[in-house]
């Protein structure tokens, strides 16, 4: 009441500021993202993702504490072919026993700690139990093989290593005996190897093996002592510490290592908890975001409960656990959903109770999308984006949009972050509608990757801009389209073709059941359009009948010169089409190899 007239005109100044500056409207350069946009404010291809709420300061320990404080009887986890159930306050006791086993191993904060295997309930403790104890976990592909394994663990220097002794046919002792032959003769956490110079200790989940702990020995190690050491430790944890580290698979050149926060996967967790999901079936892996975030985190920080169908993917698994479990809601990559749709008995299986879904993982062709809905009768699936290095979802559709915008965009911005589309070779926005590089700003961005500054400057600019790689553009309402990765796009005879745009119209054929498109070398035209397809099972087409399809429908420089049909794709082993391999094999095919 007693405000001077001099805090009264600065106040007067500061509303106006808010709304107004330099003519800019505020509402042109943010998108409120606690609902669908529903108003065409954007000016540029810039977005910035604002919300009501705020984000989160907590560790995922402290995450998990509350989730336990709300729903400590609440089912938190079901992994259905180990036939493991697990509460809240469950699942907290073996996490706290665990991370005091760790201490007890003589782990501390910042130590790394590498997680090999398939989805079972003990990857999901150590996720939890090595961040509260402040011990990194690194997610180390099961399918890695010696060479790929050696590599990512010396690279980041695991003190120790979590595994089975064997998987199908990854056996993942033997492998860890050929790389450190000296466990055979050490005790367990005595190892010291001339190839992983860090490593003292494996532990292994499912036999007793010479030089190596067995699970149990962790869960009984943690003595008074370290339960004590455990909780003073806590005090000591920030949420900006790092807490895990994510190979990027590397669809060329070696795999990276993405640091990320508490911070970051958290409030991506929390973000994305949001678009709601209460019972989940979970087929995608735990070594990847999808499932440590998607899955693991989103259970935490938002008590939902997880359905692990089966350790390693089952379509089949998949199918029968959404409808025994009456799940609400699946998680899986496009490949996965395909797989479901063309399981024989999918209509024996009552799938009502599944009502929303998430694709993501890989681009979504809207074909695919279509058939979840009219073949799954999942109404409500949306697709989401985002990259490892931004922990990792920034954009996700809505349930309630409509059909063009859930099968042909990846949704709008996510909470707290800001995207723009700008020129790849100059760094300029781009007007709305207009192809560019998706760059993305934020809380999401990673700390860097581990122990490489030069590949981290290459992607993260001065002013905290992460390049994604990916070519999109943005409309008025913030929606996003993927267009394709950067070093896929073909040059032919000057035109920028982006394959994805070809590959989603080739999925409309009836007799296709995937299509990739290269460009491959033409000594006219620089490059030509090739397409590479697989049919569905029992159809047979040639390339005419494919090119006649594509006339009249996408321009005529876009039609494939080549079309190649291939039973298979070369494969990172993330299960990412290698591009740069499938162009070789085409080029091999069509007798274009340099030099001939």
């Amino acid at each position: 009441n007693s405000l001077s007239t001099e805090q009264h005109r600065m106040m007067s100044l500061c509303k106006g500021f808010k709304w107004k500056h330099q003519g800019w409207n505020m509402a042109e350069l943010g998108i409120h993202v606690d609902s669908p946009p529903t108003i065409p404010t954007l000016t540029t291809s810039y977005a910035h993702g604002t919300s009501s709420t705020t984000l989160l300061h907590y560790t995922v320990g402290e995450t998990l504490q509350r989730a336990v404080e709300r729903w400590p009887d609440r089912e938190a986890m079901a992994f259905l072919e180990q036939g493991v159930r697990k509460t809240f306050a469950e699942f907290q006791q073996d996490v706290d026993k665990a991370s005091a086993g760790l201490l007890a191993l003589g782990l501390t904060k910042g130590d790394r700690l590498g997680m090999w295997g398939p989805n079972t309930y003990e990857w999901i403790v150590f996720q939890f139990a090595t961040a509260k104890a402040g011990i990194i976990l690194v997610s180390v592909n099961p399918a890695y093989q010696l060479q790929e394994a050696e590599y990512a663990l010396r690279k980041v220097g695991c003190k120790a290593i979590v595994c089975h002794s064997q998987f199908k046919t990854q056996k993942y002792c033997d492998m860890l005996r050929q790389i450190c032959p000296e466990i055979e003769s050490s005790s367990p956490g005595g190892i010291k190897s001339a190839r992983l110079p860090d490593l003292r200790s494996v532990i292994v989940l499912d036999s007793l093996q010479p030089g190596m702990f067995h699970f149990d020995d962790v869960m009984q190690a943690g003595s008074s002592q370290y339960v004590q050491q455990l909780q003073d430790l806590q005090k000591k944890l920030s949420c900006d510490d790092p807490i895990n580290i994510q190979f990027t698979s590397g669809t060329t050149g070696a795999p990276k290592g993405a640091t990320l926060s508490h911070f970051n996967i958290v409030n991506n967790a929390y973000t994305v908890g949001k678009r709601p999901h209460t019972r989940v079936c979970l087929p995608v892996p735990l070594y990847h975001c999808f499932g440590s975030v998607g899955g693991g985190m989103c259970m935490a920080v938002h008590g939902i409960s997880l359905v692990f169908p089966s350790a390693g993917y089952d379509g089949k698994a998949n199918l029968a656990a959404m409808e025994s479990e009456r799940c609400t809601f699946v998680y899986g990559t496009p490949t996965m959903y395909v797989d479901m749709i063309n399981q024989p008995d999918l209509a024996k299986h009552d799938l009502s109770s599944v009502h929303t879904g998430i694709m993501a993982g890989s681009p979504c062709p809207p074909e695919v999308v279509k058939q979840v809905i009219s073949v799954m009768g999942i109404k409500g699936i949306t697709i989401g984006y985002g990259t490892t290095e931004n922990s990792p979802v920034t954009f996700c559709a809505n349930p309630g949009d409509n059909m063009e915008r859930k099968s042909e965009t990846v949704g709008f911005i996510m909470d707290h972050l800001e995207a723009k589309i700008v020129n790849p070779t100059t760094g300029q926005m781009l007007p709305l509608g207009e192809m560019g590089e998706i760059m993305i700003r934020g809380y999401c961005v990673m700390l860097g990757y581990w122990a490489d500054q030069d590949k981290t400057n290459e992607c993260i600019t001065e002013s905290g801009w992460y390049k994604t790689g990916d070519i999109g553009s943005m409309d008025a309402y913030g929606y996003c389209k993927i267009d394709g990765r950067i070093k896929d796009m073909i040059i032919r005879g000057g035109e920028n073709i982006y394959p994805a745009e070809i590959e989603q119209f080739l999925h409309t054929h009836p007799k296709i059941k995937e299509a990739q498109v290269v460009g491959v070398q033409d000594a006219r035209m620089g490059e030509e359009v090739c397409a590479c397809i697989k049919l569905v099972d029992g159809q047979e087409s040639t390339a005419e009948e494919i090119k006649d399809y594509c006339k009249g429908q996408i321009s005529h420089f876009k039609i494939p010169r080549y079309v190649l049909f291939v039973t298979s794709y070369p494969l990172t082993i993330t299960g990412k089409i290698q591009k740069h391999k499938l162009r070789t094999e085409a080029e091999k095919l069509l007798g274009l190899e340099k030099g001939k």
